[in-house]
């Protein structure tokens, strides 16, 4: 069972441990109140006790037994209440004074006192009425039993455990409520620096973490984002200016270089010449496709690409990259396999996702072997998903991440025609479109999957049945090469 993402906050956690410290504190200032509480009046009624004892037993030395009896049923007169326990009995157990009818069953503890239950209700509380005495044998074999009615101090104790019970309790239940408080508003100042990180991530640079000027850590941490955002918009504002630059002054004299080429070329007499020359035109091109395709990837990746947005139905999309490169796929003798469903409709820039679907297509032709197979499936799930697998070397899992950056190619594959940029630009095409690029293991091969937002559907009711709910047909098709 997954937690609620609240309760895995660190304001949360944090608030739950001060919960549990304060808590304790809370237990243990009770417990010592209960414990200073309770042993207070144990040993006043202790020590009343012992009082009577030593009343009783002067009067028992001075005038005898028939003193003691005198004395005792004096004392119960005086004390209508019976907070005092008194009772004298014979040897036959028969009472002779005190305010008890019989001989009580006793419990002594290692001490030498006794507690034996009274019979007397309250009608405040059900806790019962209990003595705490001391039993003395006279001459005569003469029994005394001396105490106090314990009512009182059972009392406090019972009020003091349910007050440790309800606060507690109640501790519990406002610092959780305090720490559910407490971690919604941090969670939400956390989530406005999250989303303003967002889109900035999307390009617009020029976004700042808002602030509440209370100068508290979150708006010193945001001050802190702010001024090295502030660095990172000049700096790539900086390399906005070199990309230009370099625009203006590299890519003009390649353009002019390959045209002089060109020229010579036609003016060369013998095949020699013209054969180097077409190289190095063909040279020249790869710079330029190169070069475009960088800056491409960085205008893309800034946020200063143009977007054409609209309504981009996938399957036509899909269809004709397809047949733009079923050709170079036949050439191979190699077997495309489509499985593509209709009615795939998102909102994005119809050219660069076609540029983004071709790279795919051209990295999975180029690198299957030659009687090999290259598939193109489309499907519409939570998201739409274009998945372009080949039968090639594939890519290992430590490297799938290190692919999409620019210029990087894996070992095996570098002796292929390429510049390591295909995957940057379909990268970048995908976050654009707020979507994602998975590379996956095809056993063999590789598995692409670009993954893209659908199209928010209206939903028109017909019958039982809603537009967006029917099934959209698939096509299923296999072009088999030229030869075969």
């Amino acid at each position: 069972m997954k937690l609620p993402k609240l309760f895995k906050s660190t304001a949360f956690q944090l608030a739950l441990l001060y919960t549990v410290l304060f808590a304790a504190s809370v237990l243990f200032l009770l417990g010592f109140i209960y414990w200073a509480t309770v042993g207070f009046m144990s040993e006043q009624i202790d020590e009343t006790i012992q009082a009577e004892i030593q009343g009783l037993a002067e009067q028992y030395r001075r005038q005898g037994l028939r003193g003691m009896v005198s004395v005792i049923n004096e004392r119960v007169i005086n004390n209508p209440q019976g907070e005092t326990v008194y009772l004298l009995v014979n040897p036959d157990k028969e009472p002779l004074a005190g305010n008890l009818n019989e001989w009580p069953p006793l419990i002594e503890d290692k001490d030498g006192w006794i507690g034996f239950y009274l019979n007397r209700t309250n009608r405040l509380m059900d806790t019962p009425h209990i003595a705490r005495a001391r039993v003395f044998t006279l001459r005569g074999d003469f029994r005394l039993l001396v105490g106090r009615d314990a009512f009182e101090l059972f009392r406090v104790k019972d009020l003091i455990e349910r007050s440790l019970t309800w606060g507690v309790g109640i501790t519990l239940l406002m610092a959780l409520l305090g720490g559910v408080f407490l971690s919604k508003s941090t969670r939400k100042r956390i989530e406005t620096i999250t989303q303003t990180s967002r889109q900035i991530m999307q390009g617009d640079l020029s976004l700042r973490v808002p602030t509440r000027g209370s100068g508290d850590d979150f708006d010193d941490l945001a001050d802190h984002l702010n001024q090295m955002l502030d660095q990172i918009e000049a700096l790539m504002a900086g390399v906005r200016h070199v990309s230009d630059n370099i625009a203006h002054d590299l890519r003009t004299p390649l353009t002019r270089l390959r045209s002089r080429m060109e020229v010579l070329q036609v003016k060369s007499l013998d095949n020699e010449s013209r054969a180097i020359l077409q190289e190095m035109v063909t040279e020249a091109d790869h710079l330029l496709q190169t070069f475009n395709a960088l800056l491409r990837i960085t205008r893309i990746e800034s946020g200063g690409y143009n977007r054409n947005f609209a309504d981009i139905e996938l399957y036509e999309l899909v269809s004709d990259a397809v047949e733009f490169y079923e050709a170079l796929a036949q050439d191979k003798r190699q077997t495309m396999r489509l499985d593509l469903a209709k009615g795939v409709c998102i909102v994005g820039d119809r050219d660069l996702l076609f540029q983004a679907i071709a790279n795919l297509l051209d990295n999975a032709i180029k690198y299957t072997p030659e009687g090999g197979q290259v598939g193109v499936r489309l499907r519409s799930f939570e998201q739409a998903v274009v998945s372009v697998w080949d039968e090639g070397p594939g890519i290992a899992e430590n490297e799938r991440n290190k692919v999409v950056e620019r210029f990087y190619r894996v070992d095996k594959t570098r002796g292929l025609p390429g510049n390591g940029l295909g995957l940057s630009m379909v990268k970048a095409v995908c976050e654009m479109h707020d979507g994602t690029l998975e590379l996956k293991d095809n056993q063999p091969g590789l598995r692409a999957e670009m993954r893209l937002p659908l199209k928010k559907a209206v939903k028109k009711t017909t019958g039982n049945k809603s537009e967006n709910e029917r099934p959209a047909p698939a096509k299923t098709a296999a072009i088999p090469s030229l030869s075969k």
